[in-house]
């Protein structure tokens, strides 16, 4: 197995502090002069991995700890983070558990760091603060692993925040030479459709690119540095607008302000556009889309891609949520479905009793299936993804078939 590195035409030292300058690297096979070998063996995987499962349990702990003393010995870089440090601690731990799951698949791995550098051009991160972060972080590792920790775990370690950095810096790079890192946007509509959920639409003062299916970040100007994503709920459109659907979660700061605060003429900030649920990815011409609750934004922004494409593809759509009163965005739906012939919408309920379907959505799939010859796309809570994907692969679906956001992936969202 290689791994593959794009630079993207760019060459630059890695971020890495390493205590001496590595061996070069043997040269690739005539066969595939673009592949590097891979940057860790077999064993080193097997060290990191063994690593990760004594820290795990005091993981919590680590992050507090790996912030505190980052701060400390570089207090330059405090003012690009929150002052509450809750979020951003438990994302630094969802990232670092998907690199060690992805540390023997090059490909996604590659992927992955990718999206991660070019996310994080909105924070101010340069290839300057990488060293600093690998310093931190092999502390806070050797620290809590303990008398686990040993050299030949360090060496595995660095090697591999080697690799991770530099492949960051390089997607950082490549971006920053084609677009800025945020753009400003102004709120253009604001609508409540009740259950704590609201509609609101933005116009970006730059031309923002992205694809429907695709997840945006956003900051408000009341919560400073925190972000959150949302997936547009439409194609993109010719005024350049777009609408999100934002459920106000308990305690969400940046989900309350813009259901409950945000008004027209707000201006709010957007990151750059990420995630590969897109239209191109389908290679069957029948298409599964499952949506639970809000979910239904990228799967609505996705249906709207099908039909500026002429219709090309037959969509079934199953809608989920707990009770009818909860069946988010049903009706917008259906009227989609009477303009399109192409596309057949079913919704189902699973607590509560009323006419038509009832069971949960994998529950549902299972007996509307089987769904082989289909490509699908899954959005919505955590829980409800992780069970369609595993009900849908027992019956069937290639895995590779099965299209998701990244961040909610179980290796990112749940213990």
């Amino acid at each position: 197995m290689r791994f593959r590195i794009n630079r993207s035409g760019h060459h630059h030292a890695s971020a890495l502090p390493y205590p001496e300058e590595p061996a070069p690297a043997p040269p690739a096979p005539p066969v595939e002069p673009e592949a590097a070998e891979p940057p860790l063996s077999a064993h080193e995987i097997d060290l990191i991995r063994a690593s990760v499962a004594v820290v795990e349990p005091l993981a919590a702990d680590m992050t507090v700890y790996f912030y505190a003393i980052l701060f400390a010995r570089y207090p330059e870089v405090r003012p690009m983070f929150p002052p509450g440090m809750d979020a951003q601690r438990g994302r630094l731990l969802r990232a670092l558990l998907r690199i060690v799951d992805l540390v023997d698949d090059p490909e996604n791995l590659v992927r992955f760091c990718e999206h991660l550098g070019r996310d994080h051009r909105k924070f101010g991160t340069l290839s300057a603060h990488f060293p600093a972060v690998g310093e931190c972080l092999l502390a806070s590792l050797a620290r809590y692993a303990g008398p686990a920790w040993t050299a030949d775990i360090a060496a595995a370690w660095t090697k591999a925040y080697g690799a991770v950095a530099d492949v960051m810096i390089s997607a950082a790079e490549a971006d920053e030479a084609v677009r800025p890192a945020v753009w400003p946007a102004t709120v253009v509509h604001h609508v409540a459709r009740g259950h704590g959920i609201a509609e609101v639409t933005v116009r970006p003062h730059m031309p923002y690119a992205y694809a429907a299916g695709q997840f945006v970040s956003v900051e408000t100007p009341w919560w400073p540095k925190h972000w959150r994503y949302y997936s547009p709920a439409n194609a993109p459109r010719e005024d350049g607008t777009l609408t999100f659907h934002v459920r106000a979660v308990p305690g969400g700061s940046v989900s309350s302000a813009l259901v409950h605060r945000a008004a027209v003429g707000d201006v709010v900030q957007l990151g750059a556009p990420m995630g590969d649920m897109v239209l191109d990815a389908a290679v069957h011409r029948e298409l599964l889309c499952v949506a639970g609750g809000t979910g239904l934004a990228p799967i609505r922004a996705l249906v709207e891609e099908v039909a500026r494409r002429g219709g090309r593809h037959q969509v079934d759509l199953f809608l989920g949520a707990r009770t009818g009163a909860e069946l988010y965005g049903v009706d917008d739906m259906l009227r989609m479905a009477q303009r399109h012939h192409w596309l057949t919408i079913r919704g189902a309920v699973s607590h509560e009793y009323i006419p038509g379907i009832r069971g949960s959505l994998p529950e549902v799939l299972a007996e509307y299936g089987p769904w082989y010859q289909h490509d699908v796309y899954l959005s919505g809570p955590t829980q409800m993804v992780v069970s369609a994907n595993e009900t849908l692969t027992l019956n069937g679906t290639l895995p590779e078939r099965i299209h998701h956001d990244p961040f909610e992936t179980p290796v990112l969202s749940m213990p």
